[in-house]
């Protein structure tokens, strides 16, 4: 499957807020077939300057729209993240068995709700991480065919630059991820297993599917770039998850 079909598929599968902050692909394809028309061979040095700052100028405001949005996310979520550390402790000291005044069946019914919510908030992270890596994919296969269809060299010293980028820099989501990882061992313990499928089954309804549909979507992706080099993302390697297993899905979780 071609990068924008694949690339649509992304949009499609993730949550109607992010749908516009991807990657113009579609228009940046059109404005490379554009500059390397034959009918445009014999432009001059400065109309092909001009074109090909054009093609530069929108680039960039592709990576400023991904910044944008990638931090602002990322400052979301961890204002999320402390919100739901405390929500656990305040559940746990109200109705816990040592809490100020301890309910079972209160103590059962938050922390039902928090599973949710927790589900919910790992999906939309990993959401965030693999959208990063579809805007980088989009930009190298972009860059890729400016270079050989125009004789260009701009895809290396762009790329480089598009490594220092905030929205390629995901180790903060990351451990976000893992932190929320570890909270999920805590609150879904072996022995509560119906209660955590009954969990996921209602937050599959929603983000977490959404999340698989993503994993395996940049899976294919990844497994199949014609990009692959020295730039290129390395295949996803996913590890089993009982909390896929619970879709009966074959991808897991991710683990980033």
């Amino acid at each position: 499957m071609k990068f924008g079909k694949q690339l649509k598929q992304q949009m499609q599968g993730t949550l109607p807020g992010w749908r516009d902050k991807f990657l113009s692909y579609k228009l940046l394809k059109q404005l490379v077939k554009q500059i390397s028309s034959p009918t445009l061979s014999n432009w001059s040095q400065v109309e092909y300057g001009v074109a090909e700052k054009e093609f530069v100028c929108l680039l960039n405001s592709e990576i400023e729209k991904f910044n944008t949005f990638f931090m602002e996310q990322e400052e979301d979520f961890v204002i999320r993240h402390k919100e739901l550390q405390q929500r656990i402790q305040r559940v746990i000291d109200t109705w816990g068995p040592n809490g100020s005044r301890p309910s079972e069946s209160q103590h059962k019914e938050e922390m039902a709700k928090i599973r949710k919510d927790i589900v919910d908030f790992h999906g939309e992270m990993v959401l965030l991480v693999n959208y990063s890596n579809v805007n980088y994919t989009g930009l190298a296969k972009i860059l890729k065919k400016y270079d050989k269809r125009t004789g260009g060299v701009l895809r290396l010293p762009f790329i480089q630059k598009v490594l220092q980028q905030p929205f390629f820099t995901t180790d903060l989501i990351s451990k976000l991820v893992k932190e929320c990882e570890s909270t999920i061992d805590v609150v879904f313990p072996v022995e509560d297993e119906e209660e955590t499928r009954a969990a996921i089954t209602v937050a599959g309804e929603g983000i977490f599917r959404n999340t698989v549909a993503a994993l395996q979507s940049m899976q294919e992706i990844r497994r199949g770039s014609s990009t692959y080099g020295h730039f290129s993302l390395p295949p996803l390697n996913l590890p089993d998850s009982e909390l896929i297993q619970s879709f009966q899905l074959n991808s897991p979780i991710l683990t980033v």
